[in-house]
């Protein structure tokens, strides 16, 4: 009977963690979605006023603002979707051999306006072999990386991406130079829902690295963070040159 009731009482503390998780990623969802609505309103709600003139300096800036809270939904939305179908099994990777300066620069075209006044470098050797993967998945991965580490540096600070070849090994490195990740951090950070409890810190869902972890694994693949010397964080994505046989097939 006390086996029992011990283990009654720890499945009632596993719901009731649970049930707090659930109302906690609620919240964070609910304010993320609210906040680029929020904005998009108020936006377009300006414009369509007639007894308000507007210059066209204003104008444009609400156009752009409104472009941007978009784009920041549909990032969150896509996000949401992507860890659905990790869940569910349901991710399918379609590997093919693929230029990786190619995956580079479909990852930093949707972010180009936030990569603005950021020093942005990307350093590669020339001769970096195709490496077999989803071109679209993988380009996801680095969107998250690459907006990631804009939220978690200061404005003006550069943002670093490197690939090379290590052994069997192809890896993408996004490097920044922020606050870091406190070291008992560095793994849990890939958790779902997981944030990283710092002052100041920005808003949302935690979902960001997780669905990173989930793509890069879907594809026999590795990802992980480190500190930088001189501060900072780095994170690496390994891929391997080779497709799994059972893959091929």
């Amino acid at each position: 009977m006390t086996s029992a009731r011990a283990e009654q009482a720890r499945q009632a503390e596993v719901l009731v963690t649970t049930e707090r998780l659930q109302t906690a990623l609620l919240n964070s969802i609910s304010h993320d979605l609210r906040t680029p609505l929020v904005s998009i309103t108020g936006a377009l709600s300006s414009l369509q006023e007639d007894d308000v003139e507007l210059d066209e300096v204003t104008r444009r800036s609400l156009v752009e603002n409104a472009r941007e809270e978009a784009e920041r939904l549909n990032r969150l939305v896509g996000n949401l979707l992507d860890m659905t179908r990790i869940e569910a099994g349901a991710l399918k990777v379609m590997r093919e051999p693929c230029d990786v300066q190619d995956v580079i620069g479909a990852a930093l075209e949707p972010l180009d306006d936030c990569l603005r006044g950021r020093p942005l470098t990307v350093d590669m050797p020339p001769d970096l072999p195709l490496v077999p993967m989803d071109f679209v998945l993988m380009a996801q991965v680095l969107v998250n990386l690459l907006d990631n580490a804009l939220k978690y540096s200061p404005a003006g600070a550069p943002i670093q991406v490197f690939a090379l070849v290590d052994g069997p090994e192809a890896r993408i490195q996004v490097a920044d130079r922020g606050v870091g990740i406190p070291p008992q951090d560095l793994e849990r950070v890939f958790d779902r829902f997981y944030r990283v409890q710092q002052p100041g810190q920005v808003t949302g869902t935690g979902l960001g690295l997780s669905i990173c972890k989930g793509i890069v694994e879907a594809h026999g693949g590795r990802i992980w963070a480190n500190n930088r010397e001189g501060g900072g964080t780095i994170v690496t994505v390994a891929l391997p040159l080779h497709a799994p046989e059972e893959a091929k097939r």
